[in-house]
């Protein structure tokens, strides 16, 4: 569901552009969402959807228990349900990993965390042509743009269900350069020297 649809097209300059962001980005602020309820601003438009169904949250749960066995040894923590905030953008992710501190990574308005402090994200995509468009498409740009390292994907709608990982942003061209998809079945494995590296995705997370 979207509350806002303010889409830019190409043809809108710089200014006007920065315009809308700061509308959108005062409207979204302003909102009061019912419980239940999430709002996020991606490319133009402040986007409303509900909490995930229980395959959404499954999945989430198994992804997350895996992140932080496997962080053990790091300074890093797994988290959620936390306003990722880049130049007057907003995005909730289902996870990522960043500091266990947040503290270390404010944005400037106190709002949420800074992107650029943002190692990985993880999004379960949730059924529906919006849903998966916004995760496959929209926040595959975003994240880029902000320059997130990696972006993984778990995705039941991908055909049989696919893993995508995503890394190599190029922040200028709005794309990840470098992606593998693995269909469930498979281990994905995110690669070393990211903030996961050596991370298995397999049937004990994507399984029934």
């Amino acid at each position: 569901m979207t509350a806002l649809a303010h889409e830019v097209s190409p043809a809108v300059t710089d200014h006007s552009a920065s315009e809308l962001d700061e509308v959108l980005w005062e409207a979204w602020k302003a909102m009061d969402l019912p419980e239940g309820y999430r709002a996020e601003i991606i490319e133009g438009s402040i986007e409303v959807s509900p909490t995930g169904r229980r395959r959404h949250g499954i999945l989430i749960g198994r992804v997350r228990r895996a992140l932080e066995a496997h962080l053990t040894d790091a300074d890093l923590g797994v988290h959620h349900d936390v306003n990722v905030i880049h130049e007057r953008k907003s995005w909730i992710p289902d996870l990522f990993v960043a500091p266990l501190d947040l503290e270390e990574i404010p944005d400037e308005d106190g709002l949420g965390v800074a992107a650029h402090g943002v190692l990985m994200v993880v999004e379960v995509v949730s059924p529906g042509r919006q849903n998966t468009q916004r995760d496959r498409i929209r926040k595959r740009r975003e994240y880029a743009r902000a320059g997130i390292p990696v972006y993984v994907l778990v995705d039941d709608f991908d055909r049989d269900g696919a893993v995508v990982v995503l890394t190599s942003p190029d922040p200028r061209e709005a794309a990840y350069t470098d992606e593998h998809r693995v269909p469930y079945g498979k281990d994905a494995v995110l690669p070393e020297g990211t903030a996961a590296g050596g991370l298995v995705i397999g049937d004990a997370i994507t399984g029934p």
